[in-house]
């Protein structure tokens, strides 16, 4: 079987495109402040909205309390879901109904 090299830039471009909704069903809660969502961090004792911030236009992300970061929705879906990148990415074309390669 042939194997097919994952276009994470496909990915990413496509779940930018729907990002909103994504951040709406990954992180529920969650408030817009200007181009960012800001919402608790799941992965920690998080008290109140204020320190994660997700850019909606580009995807990067950060816990400017806890230090975590990244750069895309495929390195976010990675940090909330436990996942390899790799692996993220597959599940959030499968998400969006698309194919993982060009």
């Amino acid at each position: 079987m042939e194997q097919h090299r994952i276009d994470f830039a496909r990915v990413n471009r496509a779940a930018l495109a729907r990002f909103d909704d994504i951040l709406r069903r990954w992180l529920p809660g969650g408030r817009i402040e200007g181009r960012e969502y800001v919402v608790r961090n799941p992965k920690r004792q998080d008290q109140r909205p204020g320190s994660f911030k997700i850019n909606l236009t580009t995807g990067r992300w950060a816990d400017w309390a806890s230090g975590d970061k990244g750069g895309d929705p495929i390195s976010l879906a990675a940090f909330l879901f436990d996942l390899g990148q790799a692996e993220a990415a597959r599940r959030l074309a499968d998400m969006l109904g698309i194919a993982t390669y060009g």
